[in-house]
């Protein structure tokens, strides 16, 4: 038996995989896994692309087993003769929650990929990939094309296609570690369903894997190797930002021409950004053999998808890992921020507490990656719902009743509920936020309890915000709160 570390004390703030199962983080490392948050999904996704150039065997046969099955689906949905019923169960997927990686808005939990991908799905196959495995322009086939072709098909269907397709890799490569380095009570064997698609009888096989349990679920590891954040590799919004570079780079002297002239008769003299993306987007349309030398562009420049994906990974983990386990470990743990109170109460005191150890304790340096400042606010809502670890509270990230989301709903049952707004200073609708935004998420909740919290990097932004509280008549609300995360000046704190 191996020598196991000890189960996690009581005591200890369990925000990430090591925490919950014992695990050194240096091993999780040395595996060349991610440290997940079991609290909330992290801004991360396996990019297809990084399995396709790898130079390890077995990801070049995960992604050959994608594009098989690719084409079987392309050839299956000619078939009239098939029921629908078999067809969606080979077009739909669910989203594999356990990796906690992703776009989920709230805890681990996403959308899958239902009817809508499969209609989009069943639609291309036969356009996007009628060539699969006789390309005359490309190295290789690739499951991003359906990104190309503006088909609704975006990154998070693409993560989920892709981890659903490797799901048994996955379950290997955490059973592996999980036997190796996490206690028995902390793992059970799992029945899984749809890890491997038999071609001969077509059906999908399940199986049982021993994992470690979070809850009343199983965790799944991914390697660091193969994951990236914000797009893939191969995506639209460089096809088409890039169209010019992808034409002139077109070796048929003839078909560029046709090409160039008909981008720039699409446009006018002043064309703006939006008018120029219009324009390649048309482009695209009518000359479709672009996707196809925008695709070789991006395989010749296979080195730096790794160097870059890699650069993304290590940043994600420094911010979201690394930095607030420091936040946690030095400023919260053991403290009266775990105090329990009612839902705004509660809620407006982990703002407070926040605010000091951010302004007044060095936290503001969770905010900033190679001193830069973070400037998206979906990246500062995740690290600060890591902070609700301890909580007995329902919290809730961008609920939407009807009205559009808010960032944050806490709740004690249906009685007791506050709303959260986290913004940065430098939102260009911040002012609107602050009058009108609020007040129709309370209504749309019923509830009468909110909090903005607002982020601020300079003085510049923090006088405009101070300009629009006053207009506003909102000075004295303790429920707007400002939070001063400049690493320049930290005396403009006493003024919020």
């Amino acid at each position: 038996m191996p020598p196991f570390v000890d189960p996690p004390s009581k005591h200890l703030a369990c925000i990430y995989f090591a925490d919950f199962f014992a695990v050194v983080p240096e091993t999780l490392e040395d595996y060349g896994a991610f440290n997940v948050s079991l609290i909330n999904d992290l801004p991360l996704f396996i990019d297809p692309f990084l399995l396709f150039d790898s130079k390890e065997a077995r990801y070049q046969a995960l992604h050959d087993e994608i594009i098989r099955y690719l084409k079987f689906l392309r050839d299956a949905s000619a078939d009239e003769s098939i029921s629908a019923g078999l067809l969606d169960s080979w077009f739909r997927f669910p989203e594999i929650k356990q990796n906690w990686l992703g776009f989920s808005k709230t805890g681990n939990t996403g959308s899958g990929l239902g009817a809508d991908f499969a209609r989009s799905l069943r639609q291309n196959l036969h356009h996007v990939f009628s060539d699969f495995g006789s390309e005359s322009i490309t190295r290789g086939s690739h499951l991003e094309k359906l990104c190309l072709f503006g088909s609704g098909v975006g990154r998070d269907h693409l993560s989920d296609f892709t981890t659903n397709l490797i799901k048994r890799f996955l379950l290997e490569y955490t059973q592996i570690f999980a036997q190796a380095h996490i206690r028995p009570e902390l793992r059970r064997d799992c029945p899984v369903e749809k890890i491997t698609f038999n071609y001969e009888n077509r059906r999908w096989v399940r199986g049982t894997y021993n994992l470690p349990i979070h809850g009343n679920d199983f965790v799944l590891l991914t390697p660091k190797d193969i994951l990236t954040k914000d797009d893939a590799w191969i995506n639209r919004g460089d096809l088409l930002s890039h169209i010019e570079q992808v034409y002139t780079a077109v070796p048929d002297a003839q078909l560029r021409a046709q090409v160039e002239e008909y981008f720039i008769s699409r446009l006018s003299e002043d064309a703006g950004k939006e008018e120029l993306r219009d324009a390649a987007a048309a482009t695209v349309n009518k000359f479709p053999v672009l996707i196809d030398h925008f695709i070789r562009m991006k395989e010749d420049c296979g080195e730096e998808a790794h160097r870059l994906s890699g650069l993304k990974v290590h940043e994600t983990q420094e911010q979201f890992v690394e930095k607030l386990r420091a936040l946690v470990d030095l400023h919260l743990q053991g403290t009266e921020f775990y105090t329990l109170g009612d839902s705004y109460t509660e809620s407006l005191r982990r703002v407070q507490f926040l605010k000091d150890v951010i302004e007044n304790k060095d936290g503001y340096r969770l905010f900033y990656l190679k001193g830069k400042p973070v400037k998206r606010e979906e990246d500062l809502q995740v690290m600060y719902r890591l902070t609700w670890f301890a909580a007995t509270h329902d919290v809730n990230r961008e609920v939407n009743n009807g009205r559009g989301p808010v960032d944050f709903k806490v709740s004690r049952g249906n009685a007791d509920k506050t709303l959260i707004e986290f913004k940065l200073a430098s939102n260009s609708k911040l002012k609107r936020t602050l009058e009108k935004q609020v007040a129709v998420y309370e209504a749309a909740n019923n509830t009468k309890k909110s909090i903005t919290v607002i982020l601020h990097f300079t003085d510049s932004e923090l006088q405009k915000v101070m300009r629009y509280r006053q207009d506003l008549g909102l000075n004295a609300a303790e429920n707007i709160v400002l939070i001063d995360a400049g690493q320049d000046n930290k005396s403009s704190a006493s003024l919020a």
